[in-house]
């Protein structure tokens, strides 16, 4: 060997024998046994699965709405998360924040509880320790409920209604969380008034407010039922809003003794009517009755209200009843009536219960039912006054307003 050469040999050892005193001198700050080489030369890269951690795991099924959901990483930062629940065609994005420390993600607290019924997926991208890039993404899908429960409801959506409208749902399966549904339906007005439920049973629910709705008022009925649970495994599955306007407002009132109707709008008298009100026999209700639904014609048997002959056929049956007005879910309507004589309006009560205005068969435009159905909206309040009969019923038909507020609000499952 050459001195030049083992000149270099010797200056190569010495340089390894100072690396190596250099990195026992160090070895003492790892504590766990490693060199500062193995810590500091990037080491295999994590797999996705590792790297991006997801709960739920991917094609979970069956998940809870409370979740858990989450996006983590054991180091680096997350740099993206995109949480999406796909439905019909159309993506609804979770709304969620990555932490201060890049770690981990999480839903926003106010989003509430993931749908049910619903898949979602997860897209994530993150960079580990060593600026090598990650991206994961995943599938689960949400419990699917055997039971749901539907809220049938009225007024309909866009109409114009009279100032007595109330708010009625009626619920197709029994619901024992009452609050917890009727927390989920809110009713706001523009100008604001205070609107409160009242449960009859466990599935109907009716709003109003304090007094008659103001002509002009707005009002929304925003429905949050989807995947609130009304009783033990059944769930809600509306998600709408529905709008109303209040008209003008209309308060006519029968005076069964007198056999009349006045009729009054915005506190003035538009006209008096002759009326014919229920027969001694079969005397009218009492009290402050809404229009629920109105009819150009209908038929009207007397077996399906309760009114049967020995036979067990109806006491009566008319295939063309023209301008109806029903009053209550019992059977009462204001009606046009072309069968008796016209001297029977104003002067006797001959009905089965109902209200008749003196009308032509098939429905006669200038005569006094036509005139009123003209200037009738479904909402307005039909008051019967001085018949022999007890006060209808708070929940028969529209008949909220026969309640005072402090036993209307009592009904409420959130006072």
């Amino acid at each position: 060997m050459s001195r030049r050469a083992a000149g270099r040999r010797r200056a190569a050892l010495a340089a390894v024998a100072a690396v190596a005193g250099l990195l026992g001198g160090l070895s003492g700050c790892t504590g766990d046994g490693r060199s500062p080489v193995e810590i500091q030369l990037p080491g295999k890269p994590r797999s996705p699965e590792e790297a991006i951690r997801i709960s739920p795991e991917d094609n979970a099924k069956g998940v809870p709405a409370g979740g858990p959901l989450s996006v983590s990483v054991p180091e680096g930062r997350l740099e993206r998360v995109r949480v999406t629940k796909v439905e019909d065609a159309q993506a609804e994005e979770v709304p969620g924040a990555i932490a201060e420390d890049g770690l981990s993600w999480s839903p926003d607290p106010e989003y509430g509880k993931l749908a049910l019924a619903a898949k979602y997926t997860v897209d994530a991208v993150a960079v580990d320790g060593h600026d090598r890039r990650q991206a994961r993404h995943t599938t689960f899908t949400t419990f699917v409920p055997e039971e749901r429960f539907i809220g049938y409801f009225k007024p309909e959506n866009r109409s114009t209604v009279g100032t007595g409208m109330i708010i009625s749902f009626r619920f197709n399966r029994s619901i024992e969380q009452r609050a917890a549904v009727e927390r989920a339906i809110t009713i706001t007005a523009e100008p604001k008034v205070e609107v409160a439920g009242h449960w009859f049973g466990h599935d109907r629910l009716d709003f109003r407010p304090k007094e008659y709705w103001k002509p002009g008022t707005e009002v929304t009925i925003d429905m949050k039922l989807r995947d609130v649970e009304g009783a033990r495994g059944s769930y809600g599955i509306q998600s709408k809003k529905v709008r109303f306007t209040v008209g003008r407002h209309q308060v006519s009132t029968v005076d069964a003794a007198a056999h009349t109707m006045e009729v009054r709008r915005g506190g003035e008298l538009l006209s008096t009517l002759p009326v014919t009100a229920g027969a001694p026999k079969t005397t009218t209700y009492n009290g402050k009755m809404v229009v629920m639904e109105m009819f150009d014609v209908t038929r009207m048997n007397g077996a399906t209200v309760g009114f049967k002959n020995d036979e067990g056929k109806g006491e009566y049956d008319i295939p063309d009843v023209p301008h109806a007005m029903r009053l209550t879910a019992s059977g009462t309507f204001l009606h046009g009536n072309y069968w008796a004589a016209p001297a029977t309006f104003g002067s006797e009560n001959v009905s089965h219960g109902c209200v008749g205005l003196r009308d032509d068969k098939g429905g006669g435009s200038d005569t006094p039912a036509g005139w009123f159905f003209d200037r009738t909206l479904v909402g307005d309040v039909v008051e019967v006054v001085n018949s022999q009969d007890k006060t209808v019923a708070a929940n028969n038909g529209l008949g909220g307003w026969n309640l005072s507020w402090v036993d209307w609000i009592a009904g409420s499952a959130l006072t």
